[in-house]
């Protein structure tokens, strides 16, 4: 293995959680009731399948959301809450679920999270007005709240040493790729009107492929007991909810609405809502409780800088694809379908990163991340460069799309090892809560941050054309944003300086 997953602290003498399953401290929990090893490679179909179609509902709705408008007659507001209601619930349960895994099980958890987000897919698919829509919506973001926390207690529980490693990666590159295959899947369903029912079938394909997940997860996931069983911690749930919904809620509805006060005092509000979690979650942990977030989880500096890390190159990777997205087709007036596969080169870039990064020296890992944030950072400033005067790039565009995932590979994957190396296995279920929510909290600022900056230069007065920004506009408006987000991405090379001082 990789001296990611193998540094023991030396400080207290404990193992990390890769380290414990592999000397017997969880093994059992990956065998089957049979007493045979559980077949792993369904295992991880299974369990990256579900995520796979989680995150990809996060985006696949983003292209079909004009139809939406006609067919339901509803506003501007209605429709963002369409798309938001999702994330919104999304994000506010992740470390939620993660502690119901550990409470319950995480298998138990798994298939609760899998059958709402599939029965809630169902209604999505057949409700009749806006309504109906946005709770189903809010329903199918608590189904994957519940569902995608238990990923990583899941690969823990069964895998072991470089294969744990490999089950990671290929979970990095689920979580990158579905972002590119949902604009592309979402362009083809609406496009193909499928027995004249428009953007349906976006949710109702769900259906299908949720029952198919639920069958083989029954059959295959180890049902072992969780390494703890903490008490649901209710003040913290209550107080972290609160702190994630008044920073997401007005991120995603502020640009729509013209950031009106509430928004403000929201995202305002949010700081001294926060100060009010750490103060329970101290007060918790004095009276003897489980807290919700551990502070010695927190105390980790491979967690800390690992999810700061992350943190950036998420929010970069999602505010640059809206913005490049809206630019393929209000600026250059490509069609959904076609936009989306122009990030075939994206794609490639991430799952090669994200699958060959162990074939590199342990010692390399590290210097690495950092390179491969700089790399990324590269492709944003190149592509911005290559578009500014409203062409299509050519050859180069594609070139550039690669080096950008290729920087994403090699940074998602290796951080989500390097933040769980020194994590013990009881706090395993905490720590992985927060790494769930760490990209999807990045997701969701990144898309207002830079999104925003997108779309205010290019609907600025006198650029647009016929309702739409005019492609020279549009271009140097990418340009603009893929500055800042360039930034981000050095930033995050920057957090990762106190391990690489440590780690010489």
């Amino acid at each position: 293995m990789s001296e990611l997953t193998q540094d023991r602290l030396p400080e207290s003498g404990r193992i990390s959680a890769a380290e414990s399953v592999d000397g017997g401290t969880t093994h059992k929990q990956s065998t089957a009731p049979n007493g045979r090893r559980p077949r792993h490679t369904g295992i991880l179909l299974v369990i990256l399948g579900a995520v796979f179609m989680a995150l990809l509902d996060a985006t696949v709705v983003n292209v079909a959301t004009p139809t939406m408008r006609t067919d339901l007659d509803t506003t501007g507001s209605a429709l963002q809450l369409i798309v938001s209601g999702y994330t919104i619930s999304y994000a506010a349960l992740l470390i939620t679920g993660a502690r119901l895994g550990a409470r319950h099980g995480f298998r138990a958890v798994f298939l609760a999270g899998l059958a709402t987000f599939t029965l809630a897919s169902f209604g999505c698919g057949l409700a009749p007005g806006a309504g109906v829509l946005i709770a189903a919506r809010v329903v199918q973001g608590i189904g994957a709240g519940l569902m995608v926390p238990q990923i990583y207690s899941l690969i823990q529980l069964t895998f072991e040493g470089p294969a744990r490693a490999r089950a990671l990666s290929l979970y990095a590159a689920v979580i990158a790729v579905a972002v590119v295959v949902g604009q592309v899947a979402g362009g083809l369903l609406v496009s193909a009107d499928l027995f004249g029912t428009g953007w349906r079938p976006v949710f109702l394909i769900n259906v299908p492929v949720g029952l198919a997940l639920l069958a083989a997860a029954v059959r295959l996931l180890p049902a072992g007991a969780p390494p703890s069983a903490k008490g649901l911690d209710l003040p913290g749930l209550v107080t972290l909810t609160a702190t994630l919904l008044l920073l997401v809620v007005p991120l995603v509805l502020g640009h729509e609405q013209h950031w009106p006060l509430w928004t403000t005092l929201c995202l305002i509000g949010a700081v001294p809502m926060g100060v009010v979690f750490v103060l329970v979650e101290r007060g918790v942990a004095r009276r003897g409780g489980a807290p919700l977030v551990p502070g010695r989880v927190l105390r980790s500096k491979d967690l800390v800088c690992g999810a700061a890390a992350l943190f950036f190159g998420m929010a970069g990777y999602a505010g640059f694809l809206f913005s490049f997205s809206q630019h393929l087709q209000s600026g250059l007036g490509e069609s959904a379908t076609r936009a989306g596969l122009a990030f075939a080169p994206l794609a490639l870039g991430v799952a090669t990163g994200s699958l060959t990064w162990q074939k590199l020296p342990a010692r390399w890992h590290l210097p690495m991340i950092a390179a491969a944030c700089a790399l990324a950072a590269a492709g944003y400033l190149g592509i911005g460069w290559t578009l500014r005067t409203g062409g299509h790039g050519g050859l180069v565009l594609p070139a550039l799309q690669l080096l950008w995932g290729l920087g994403l590979g090699y940074t998602t994957s290796p951080l989500l090892t390097l933040a769980l190396s020194r994590i013990d296995p009881a706090d395993a279920s905490d720590a992985s809560g927060v790494l769930t929510t760490v990209p999807q909290l990045a997701q969701v600022v990144g898309v207002a941050a830079y999104g925003s900056v997108f779309l205010a230069l290019a609907d600025r007065p006198g650029t647009a054309d016929a309702g739409a920004p005019s492609a020279v506009a549009s271009a140097q408006a990418l340009y603009a944003t893929a500055l800042p987000v360039a930034a981000g991405a050095l930033l995050g090379a920057l957090a990762l300086l106190p391990l690489l001082r440590t780690r010489r």
